[in-house]
């Protein structure tokens, strides 16, 4: 392993966010529950700023997020999750998380030799753009070491050769272990294990062209021009066990004709990679994206 390192870059943070906090509920809908939240929020204080729910008939699932504000929210914290938890957990057998908004999550971002994913997401986190703490980059690939260190952020080169990953995944386990909230697969190259999934214990976000199943392997723009396909695009997802399968945050996709080129495919496809990786990153940043099965709630 090879190691250029600055001091990890944060996202400017809006003087408001200090007082700002995030609550996830689900469960089973019933009567009430949309009342419960904001009476007991109202009762501490706070000002919602936003809420959004949704409700599955079928299955009876309930989904909500609100979004708040409260003087002296940090100190307040701790009791109003002891609240919560009287309220919600046992009157309504919720699970809810709550979040200080002024904390932003810690990401690691992957990437190899592409770096057109890679390098908007530092960009638009340089700009304020996506609230998150770039804790690292990893690569198995030195190539985008120089161009990442101007970001002020740390890269480690961990080489993955060979079928056999074990020795990698073990240092990338060293690496994130305790400094990240999830990891962010930009056009990562390589296949992470079962075990390294379930390890790892913080959700993975990858991005990979919309073709699939078709067009597997190698060369996907190639053979997409080959085929005389008319639209091209992209799928964010979250990593699971099942290559990617896992419950899909965004999507996008735009038109080309016969006219376009194999290199103009991939050049609108890395476009349309780039603009829905970072809307996915963004959403998960602030809690806008619930997980719930094989698919997933975005509250964009």
């Amino acid at each position: 392993m090879t190691i250029a390192q600055q001091a990890p870059a944060r996202a400017p943070q809006h003087p408001a966010s200090a007082h700002h906090a995030s609550l996830i509920v689900q469960g089973t809908d019933r009567v009430g529950i949309v009342g419960a939240v904001g009476t007991l929020l109202s009762r501490r204080g706070a000002n919602i700023l936003s809420l959004d729910q949704h409700s599955v008939p079928e299955t009876g699932a309930f989904f909500q997020r609100t979004l708040f504000t409260l003087d002296g929210l940090q100190a307040a914290l701790p009791d109003i999750r002891q609240e919560l938890r009287d309220e919600l957990g046992k009157d309504f057998e919720l699970d809810f998380t709550l979040r200080d908004m002024s904390v932003p999550k810690r990401v690691a971002i992957f990437a190899s030799k592409s770096d057109h994913c890679l390098l908007d997401l530092l960009w638009r986190h340089r700009r304020g753009e996506l609230p998150v703490s770039i804790s690292m980059v990893v690569s198995n690939h030195p190539d985008t070491a120089e161009e990442v260190r101007t970001f002020g952020i740390p890269f480690f080169h961990v080489p993955s050769m060979g079928p056999d990953k074990s020795a990698a995944e073990a240092e990338h386990l060293r690496l994130l272990k305790d400094n990240v909230d999830f990891v962010v697969l930009a056009r990562y190259m390589q296949i992470l294990s079962g075990e390294f999934i379930q390890q790892v214990g913080v959700p993975i976000i990858n991005i990979h062209h919309s073709f699939l199943p078709a067009f597997i392997g190698a060369g996907p723009y190639n053979k997409a021009k080959e085929r005389g396909v008319k639209l091209i695009g992209a799928t964010a997802h979250y990593v699971t066990e099942d290559l990617d399968e896992g419950p899909i945050i965004e999507q996008d996709v735009v038109r080309v004709t016969h006219a376009d080129t194999a290199t103009d495919l991939r050049r609108r496809g890395a476009d349309v990679e780039r603009a829905v990786l970072s809307r996915a990153v963004l959403w998960h940043a602030e809690d806008r994206v619930i997980r719930h099965g094989k698919h997933t709630i975005v509250f964009a």
